[in-house]
C-alpha cells in the first residue's frame, strides 16, 4: 500500500502546484492550459482505446454502461456530491475537477497491472513510475479545473488499494484480457473527457463509468462466442 500511497501524495502535491500556477496565470492563458489538457488527453485516450482485443466489446460496454449511468443519473449525483465543498462565486466545478481527474488518474492499464504486481510480488516500479505522471497531469488539470482534483487523491488511494490488496484474487479473474478492456474501455472515457475540454462536445462522462465494470464481462462473452 505504500507505493499507492505514494501515487495519492503525487496528485496531491501536483494539484497544490497547479493551484499556484493558475492563481498567476492571466485569464487569457487559461485558454492555453485548457487547450493544451485537452490535446494531451485525447491522445492519452486514443492509446489506451487501441488496446481493445474486441472493440464490439468496448460498444456494448459503452451503451449498457452509459444506459445505467443515465438511469442513476451518476455524472448528476456527483456534481451535486462535489458542489458541496465548492464556495459560492467560485470559478469552474468542484465536481466536474473530481470526476475528470478521477478517471484520468484510475482508468488506465498501469493502475490495474501495476497495483495487481505491487501486491502480489511487492514489486511497485509501475505505480512509481504511474506517480510521476499523475504528478505532472496534476499540475494541468488543477491549472484548468481548479481544487476538485485534489479530492482525486481520495480516488487513486481507494481504487488501487483494492488491487494491492486484492491482487492475489483478482489478477487471475480479469486476466490479461480483463485488464485490456478495462483500459480500453478507460481510454474511450478520456476522449470524452479531451473533446469537453476542447470545446468540441460536451458528454456526462461520469454516466459511462458503469462500463469499466461491464467491459471485462463483454469482453470474455464475445471471446467465448467466437
Amino acid at each position: 500500500m505504500i507505493v499507492t500511497l505514494i501515487n495519492a501524495l503525487s496528485v496531491v502535491l501536483g494539484t497544490i502546484i497547479g493551484l499556484l500556477v493558475k492563481k498567476s496565470l492571466p485569464s487569457s492563458f487559461k485558454t492555453i492550459v485548457m487547450t493544451s489538457a485537452g490535446l494531451v488527453t485525447v491522445v492519452l485516450g486514443v492509446g489506451m482505446a487501441q488496446s481493445a482485443p474486441s472493440t464490439l466489446a468496448v460498444l456494448f460496454s459503452l451503451i449498457m454502461g452509459g444506459f445505467i449511468g443515465f438511469w442513476l443519473k451518476i455524472e448528476e449525483r456527483i456534481e451535486s456530491f462535489g458542489n458541496r465543498f465548492q464556495k459560492e462565486g467560485e470559478e469552474g466545478s468542484f465536481g466536474l475537477a473530481f470526476l475528470n481527474s478521477s478517471v484520468l488518474f484510475c482508468s488506465g492499464a498501469m493502475s490495474v497491472v501495476g497495483s495487481i504486481n505491487a501486491g502480489t510480488t511487492g514489486d511497485g516500479s509501475l505505480i512509481l513510475i504511474k506517480s510521476v505522471m499523475d504528478g505532472f497531469m496534476a499540475i494541468v488539470f488543477a491549472a484548468t479545473y481548479g481544487k476538485g482534483v485534489l479530492l482525486s487523491a481520495l480516488s487513486v488511494l481507494v481504487y488501487q488499494g483494492i488491487f494491492v490488496l486484492g491482487g492475489s484474487f483478482l489478477a487471475p479473474l480479469l486476466g490479461e484480457r480483463g485488464i485490456n478492456d478495462i483500459a480500453s474501455t478507460g481510454g474511450y472515457l478520456l476522449l470524452m473527457i479531451g473533446l469537453s475540454l476542447l470545446g468540441i462536445k460536451k458528454v456526462k462522462t461520469a454516466n459511462f463509468l458503469p462500463a469499466l465494470v461491464l467491459a471485462p464481462v463483454f469482453g470474455y462473452l464475445f471471446s467465448a462466442l467466437g
